[in-house]
Formats: C-alpha cells, structure tokens, sequence
C-alpha cells in the first residue's frame, strides 16, 4: 500500500541546502571530510504508511525473549582476549603518534586486520539481529581516559561515523550526573542526571557506552526487543499499535535547533522502512523512534495553544509502550571496562535511577563514556523516511552553526583530543 497522502515535506530547497552543508565542511572542524547533517528532522511525510500497511506479525533474530539471551551470555557477551586487546592498544598508539584529530578516526588510519573479521560480523548482527552486544576486558584503568578514549572511537569506527549529541557538537559524550534537576525536562538532557532513563532510541543508529566508574547503586541497563513489543500490542492492543504509527506525536528539540527551525518535529514512533530501489520485493522492515522526555516536556507550547496536548489515548499508549518493554526487557550490568552497542532501529534502552559515592570515599562519580553512530542506508543501514537517511553522517543532535567539541562543559577533551 501507498504511503499516506498528508501534507508538504519539507522545502525541497532548504533539504537541498541542509544537503550542501553536510557535503561541503571545514577540513579544520571537520577532517573526515564528514558533517552532522543537523538537529533531529521530521519525517519525509509522504514517506509514512498507514497502519494496514504494517506486518499484523515480525519474525526471525530481530524478535527475542530475554530468556534467549539471559541464559545463554555466550551469545551476547564478548570477553576480549589479550592478543584482542593487543592489537587495540597498538592501533590507539600509532593513532595518538600521528596528528590527527580524534573527529577523523576511520578504519583506514585504525586498522584492526586480526579483529576487523568479528566486528565486521557484530556489525551484522546489530543492524539486521538482536541489535546489542557488551564487550568486556577493555582496560581502562591502565590505558586512562584519552587513550580509552581513541580506542573506543577507533571500534566504533567499524560500525559506522560518530555524530555530535549535543547542542554543543559534541562528538564523544560523557554521561555523569552533573546535578541537573531532571524534572526540568523541557531544559535537561536526562543523561546529566542521575533520574530513570525510561525505555527510548537515541538519535542515532547505534549507541555506544563505555564504563569508566560505576555509581555506588543502580545506573543499570535494559533492552528491549521492539520487534517483539510490536508483536505483543497488534496480539493485546492494535488499537494502540495503530496509534503508534499515526504522525500525531509532537517531540521537543530542548532549543537544540539550527536557525529557522522549529522547536519541535511532529513524527510517528512505529515506521515502515522504505523500498529498496534495487530490490522492491526486498522486506520493509518496523522501525521505532522514541523517547518519552522529548514527549512530555512540550506542555509550554501545548499550554498556548501552538500544539495539542497528549489525548487520554496516547498517555495510555504511551504508558502501554513502557510497560511492554519492560516486561520483556533483557537486563543487564556495566561493569568498568565494559563496552555496550545497541541499535536503535529495532531494540529500546532503559536505564535505572542511580546513585553515586559519596565525596568522602573517595570513589570516582559514575562515568561512561558515549558514541552516537549513523550507518547510511548504503553501507547496510535501515532505509528511513528520513531526508538524510543515506548520509553518512545523519541528524544527531547539533545545530549545524556550531562548532563539534569532543565532551561536554566544562570540556574534559579539547578538540585535538588531548586532556585539557
């Protein structure tokens, strides 16, 4: 069936330009040769389907139960053995000799020939599997923070091109407690609190975490298969499933915005792919976008009257979503030096309310270090009704005027990537 006939995309002029700027960058900021097309973009309308349009039922590795992986690490968790690790260390070495930015770190200037075989192989399994692994052995505490640091960029770069999480253009994320008041959800960025991460899909394709420091209590993981959520709403409540999918639900950008955007993007949370071009017998896969902060934070606009408010119907929905996720979550527990990858097409995370040590202890604060990765839909990325779906760098969440820092304020790495 034919997507559904709503209004006008966006200007075929400002995507056109939105287009040059990501194409054209400054070789200084940007050495890769690589831009964050910009903040998070609304849909290409004409591009979504109605819900008859989508599977009553999804099969294969992408639906699982936590039983499957639970009992069975094996299956999910790789420990790094010391030739791995190795390897690593010499390619981070090599890296940090040279002078290029950490901002240009590619396969070609970090080649692992010995482990690219496996990451080439997870990367398969994140995008079109179960869509998460958890790495372990990744010695941060000898190698400290910078060194960890293009190491753990340098991995990523087999899964895809970091973009900026921030405002701020930042490019490799720090997630501490910074004391943020969490119930200001219309100003704060959850990650800077210590408050629940309900279950949501970060802006990006795939989202990396890296233990530093653990927290004295909580700040634990879930994922979520949404293949199989979706599985569960069309069996219990399609009405809900149906609601879904309808272009109704309004997200806040938090003022993360470039110059003549507006402050928040009107999308669905249920997508179907869209063709293959070159194979349109080829499956259109259910893709989810979500993240209920960026829902519920936008009452200062639904207050004036600028957009609805959340119907009963779609608080339930809403809570539904929540709910199911976390009944068929599969848990799990970062230790320091450990590496997690999880998609963000077909899987939800969540993570616990946590609690650091006191400034007494002696003890660090709770430190991961974040990679937000774009996989283009022609290098084995989901085909998205997104304009910059086939960039290389897609949305993330930089306005396109600023600047890409490694970090956050106050900055822990400068540009270069030396420890300020």
């Amino acid at each position: 069936m034919a997507p559904i006939a709503l209004e006008a995309d966006s200007s075929v002029d400002h995507i056109e330009q939105l287009k040059t700027a990501v194409r054209h960058p400054d070789s200084i900021v940007f050495p890769d040769g690589l831009k964050t097309s910009g903040t998070s973009t609304p849909p290409l309308y004409s591009k979504i389907y109605p819900y008859n349009s989508f599977p009553k039922s999804i099969s294969g590795p992408t639906v699982w139960n936590p039983e499957d992986y639970s009992d069975n690490p094996e299956r999910w968790v790789h420990q790094f053995s010391a030739d791995e690790i190795s390897e690593i260390s010499q390619a981070a070495d090599n890296f940090m000799s040279s002078t290029e930015s950490l901002t240009g770190i590619t396969k070609d200037n970090f080649p692992l020939p010995n482990l690219a075989p496996s990451l080439q192989a997870m990367r398969r399994e994140m995008l079109d599997g179960k869509g998460f692994i958890l790495y372990k052995g990744f010695p941060v505490g000898e190698w400290g923070n910078h060194k960890s640091a293009v190491a753990y960029m340098g991995l990523g770069a087999y899964i895809g091109y970091p973009v900026s999480q921030n405002g701020r253009g930042h490019i490799l994320g720090h997630v501490k407690d910074l004391g943020d008041d969490s119930t200001q959800t219309d100003k704060v960025r959850i990650y800077r609190t210590n408050a629940r991460q309900f279950f949501h899909a970060d802006d990006c394709d795939v989202v990396g975490l890296l233990c530093i420091a653990k927290s004295e209590f909580g700040g634990e993981s879930d994922v979520s298969s949404i293949h199989h959520v979706w599985n569960i709403l069309q069996a219990e409540r399609p009405d809900v499933a149906e609601l879904l999918t309808q272009p109704i639900w309004y997200f806040d950008r938090k003022g993360e915005v470039s110059e003549g955007e507006d402050p928040y993007i009107r999308a669905s949370v249920f997508y179907l792919e869209t063709p293959d071009p070159a194979n349109p017998d080829r499956e259109q896969r259910v893709y989810c976008k979500w993240d209920p902060y960026f829902v519920k934070s936008l009452s200062r606009f639904s207050d004036q009257g600028i957009i609805p408010p959340l119907s009963p119907a779609q608080q339930e929905a809403a809570q539904l979503l929540e709910d199911t996720c976390h009944r068929v979550r599969l848990h799990m527990i970062l230790d320091v030096g450990d590496i997690q990858f999880v998609s963000n097409s077909h899987t939800l995370h969540a993570r616990t309310a946590y609690r650091d040590f006191g400034p007494d202890s002696g003890k660090p604060r709770r430190h991961l270090m974040r990679l937000w990765l774009s996989v283009p839909e022609d290098e084995g990325g989901w085909r998205l009704p997104f304009w910059d779906s086939n960039e290389k760098k897609e949305a993330g969440s930089k306005s396109t005027t600023r600047r890409p820092w490694l970090g956050w304020m106050p900055i822990e790495m400068s540009h270069s990537g030396q420890t300020s």
